[in-house]
């Protein structure tokens, strides 16, 4: 069973529309950009007696980030059964083409956007995934995928190996595939020297910032996504904290932490916003809620949140 089929029928949904997947419908609206069920009411899931946080946020399609924000009360190692676990299903998708491989790593999420083949609907491919450390940051830009790699080899860069060594370990000159290897089974290369999207031994990692600036993603979900990766597939990386867009007259604000170590100051991210909802509405008059507003800037939880109501089109 594949682990799409898995969630459709996992038995800790707890109402028959809600469903996780990572594939998702395409808005059907033509400037719509919210993808997945509606943010409201909220979706959750009872944690089992053995759960972690963390198992939770795999099983949902999530990373560890994610699932902390949405649950900044549970414990992260020790939920306690039947602990009501909230799990965001909605998403706005970022300001980029929609096209190839998309990833906003304040969101610590990727999204591919398959070619539409014999008229089906279209469909967009979400995964959580890790980014590089705040002293190895992944590089932004535009890039392109050169090529592929099943059970790939890693050869340590020097740096990597130097770092190693100050910390009191040592790591060889070669990795060979196994599942040893901190790549993991499968490799996908970019244009930029010496940066891949690639499974990972440490799953729980998912979700952070842990990498020396390569993608990770869980070991099941790279599986799925690998095959339908081709080499010269476009590749745009972003740093988004802040996206708002519409759904059925609805205007959404989507707000994550973002990625500097520098506070950026509540004005600062409150001119983007409203930069953002003006140009989402074509520069006209809206009016907006500007206490639910505030609160997302506040908390930066990654839910989006309904901001206004237009006029049906």
């Amino acid at each position: 069973m594949s682990k799409f089929s898995k969630l459709l029928f996992y038995p800790l949904l707890i109402t028959s529309q809600f469903i996780i997947a990572d594939i998702l419908p395409y808005p059907k609206n033509s400037g719509d950009i919210l993808v997945g069920n509606k943010p409201s009411p909220i979706q959750y899931t009872f944690a089992k007696e053995e759960d972690t946080l963390l198992d939770i946020a795999r099983t949902f399609n999530m990373g560890q980030n994610e699932i902390l924000m949405a649950n900044p009360k549970v414990d992260r190692w020790l939920p306690g059964k039947n602990t009501k676990v909230n799990i965001p299903i909605s998403r706005l998708l970022p300001d980029t083409p929609h096209n190839g491989l998309v990833l906003n790593l304040p969101e610590f999420r990727l999204y591919y956007y398959p070619k539409q083949k014999n008229n089906r609907p279209r469909t967009v491919i979400t995964h959580p995934i890790s980014i590089g450390r705040v002293d190895w940051e992944t590089p932004l830009g535009d890039t392109t995928v050169i090529a592929k790699n099943k059970d790939p080899v890693w050869i340590p860069t020097q740096a990597i190996k130097d770092e190693h060594a100050t910390e009191g370990g040592s790591l060889p000159n070669v990795f060979p595939a196994g599942p040893d290897n901190p790549l993991g089974q499968y490799a996908i290369r970019l244009g930029v020297p010496g940066y891949l999207i690639h499974s990972t031994n440490k799953p729980f990692g998912v979700g952070m910032r842990v990498s020396h600036g390569c993608i990770r993603m869980y070991p099941e979900d790279i599986e799925l996504l690998f095959p339908k990766i081709k080499k010269g597939l476009k590749v745009h990386i972003v740093n988004q904290p802040i996206k708002v867009g519409w759904s059925d007259n609805t205007l959404y604000i989507e707000v994550h932490p973002n990625l500097d170590d520098k506070k950026t100051s509540y004005n600062d991210r409150l001119d983007i916003a409203l930069n953002l909802i003006e140009q989402a509405n074509n520069y006209k008059v809206l009016t907006i809620k500007g206490g639910v507003l505030k609160r997302a800037l506040t908390i930066s939880n990654g839910i989006p949140v309904a901001l206004a109501k237009r006029d049906a089109l």
